[in-house]
Parts: C-alpha cells; structure tokens; sequence
C-alpha cells in the first residue's frame, strides 16, 4: 500500500471536509487574482466594440493590435523604458545598501541605544516634512530635474527596514557572530562575507519591492522633472492615456465611435505594456519570496 492510500485512509470525515473546503477557498482566490490579469491581456487585443459590448471574458474576439499600435507609434516609449530602467536598476541598488546598512546594526544587540534609534525611525512613519519642504528642499540641492530626485526623494521603507533587521535576528544566531569574532572578523567583514549571504531571502523580497516601486513611480517624476528627456515610463504612458482620452471625447461629440473605442482599448494596452517586465521578473525571486516574507514577518 503506498504512502499516499495509507495517509489518506488516516485522515477522518473533519480532515477531509477541511481538505476539501481549503481547497475550494484557495481555486477561488487563484481565480480572483488571475482573472483580472487575464481580462487585461484579452481586452488588449480584442475588438474594442466586443469589449464595449460585454462579450470578452477569458477569449480574445476580433483580434486587434490598434492599442498596440497606437501606444508604441510614440516614439517616446522606448525613452521611457530606457530611463526606468535606469531609475529601477539604480534606485534599488541604492535603496538597498541603505537598508542593509541600517538594518544590520539595528539587528545587533551591542549597539548602543538602538531602541531610541528604532524610536526615531518609526516616528518617520507616521510624520513627514510634507510635499511643498521637499519639493524646497530638493531644488536647493539641486536636484531638481535630475535623475537623483527621483531616486533618493522617500528612498528608503522604513518598514523593509524592520522586516530585514527581524530577518538578520531570528535567523543569524548570535553563535554565528561570536565565532567570526573569535577568528578575527569585523564587523564589515562580518556583514560582506557572513550575514549578506545568510540574507539572500529577503534580499530577494526587498529587491522586488523596490523594483516594482520604482517602476510603477510617476508622481515624483510629475514633480520633480520637467524635461521629456528625462520622464519614465509610466509618465509617458500617463500622457498617452489622457492625450487619448482627450480625443476620444472630441471623436464621439463628432460621432466618430471607432476612435472612442480604440481609446477605450488602449488603457488595458498601457496597463500590459507597463506591468509585463516585472511580471517577467517575479517567477524568478517567487521561491525567495516566499520563505523570506514568512521569516521577516515575524516582528518579535
């Protein structure tokens, strides 16, 4: 009898009703979160007027690339992906090595006064200087307009913080620092060759949240930058939207209902052509994500 038939035959009415029941609740929240991704990527590239009608639901009907095409007749799109990427790869190893650095000395009980230091970066939790003092702020730094606004402007979580320092507690044993410290080891050298590679889990979470973060980011680049040349992606795909929009409106006061229903269209068009990068990514940090957002919640 295999291992399967007699763990089965163990298992009572209560165990197979629950079984049962977890798995009915987990089908229907795969649904619900896939099925809106689903219907943006079919609504893309169908007929707006099926789209318009209510016909599309899981299949493509009259496939169509107009949105497509209309998104990436802007030349500006490829500027924009160029200059997001750079913000994402930039801005996330930044934000990175400022967490780290902040979190592993929080993490270490020798450090002295670390409750009041914990102390001072919750209270930038809940108050901030506000918009107009760092918009002031930023310009006389001169900053304003570069890619550094949009980089170090609210750089740092304060919450990863946590999550990361929680992390390097209750999985790096106090052993572990008092052996390195016995063979010689600093605490830089302790850092680099020891607790970085014992937190590649979170590090893994942390780069997906910054990642996304900065990818997804407009607003500052809304304030802060005034230069098309150096917008993000979402920015452009913002103006594409509203330009569009804008058109339609015009379009349908003229009875020309086609270009209303390209307009309508090209919004899930926007919403695919900005998501699929990290989309792409996450399959690949998915296995770190998942243990190190399991350990890191932790916050005893």
């Amino acid at each position: 009898m295999s291992a399967v038939k007699r763990r089965k035959q163990k298992l009572g009415a209560g165990d197979r009703a629950f079984n049962i029941v977890l798995g009915g609740l987990t089908a229907v929240s795969v649904v619900v979160i896939l099925y809106p991704l689903i219907f943006v990527l079919v609504a893309s590239i169908s007929d707006p007027m099926e789209i318009f009608q209510g016909n599309v639901w899981l299949w493509p009907k009259g496939f169509n690339l107009e949105a497509y095409k209309q998104v990436f007749r802007n030349g500006d799109i490829f500027t924009g992906y160029k200059n997001t990427l750079i913000y994402t790869v930039v801005g996330t190893l930044v934000t990175i090595i400022i967490t780290f650095s902040a979190a592993y000395p929080l993490s270490r009980k020798k450090l002295y006064g670390r409750s009041k230091l914990m102390g001072f970066f919750l209270f930038t939790m809940f108050f901030s200087g506000g918009m107009i003092p760092t918009y002031l702020m930023v310009k006389n730094l001169g900053l304003y307009n570069t890619m550094w606004a949009v980089i170090l402007v609210g750089t740092v979580s304060v919450y990863n913080i946590i999550v990361a320092r929680t992390f390097m507690q209750n999985t790096i044993p106090e052993e572990l620092y008092e052996a390195a410290s016995m063979d010689g080891c600093g605490d830089i050298r302790v850092f680099f060759k020891m607790v970085l590679p014992l937190s590649a889990p979170i590090l893994a979470v942390l780069v997906l949240f910054y990642g996304v973060n900065f990818w997804n980011s407009y607003f500052n680049g809304l304030i802060y930058l005034s230069e098309r040349s150096a917008y993000p992606l979402q920015m452009f795909l913002r103006e594409i939207l509203l330009n569009n929009m804008a058109d339609s409106m015009i379009d349908t006061a003229g009875m020309d209902i086609s270009k209303f229903m390209v307009g309508e269209s090209i919004k899930y068009a926007v919403i695919i052509v900005s998501s699929v990068p990290m989309l792409v990514l996450y399959p690949f940090l998915q296995k770190f994500f998942v243990k190190g957002v399991m350990i890191g919640a932790v916050k005893g």
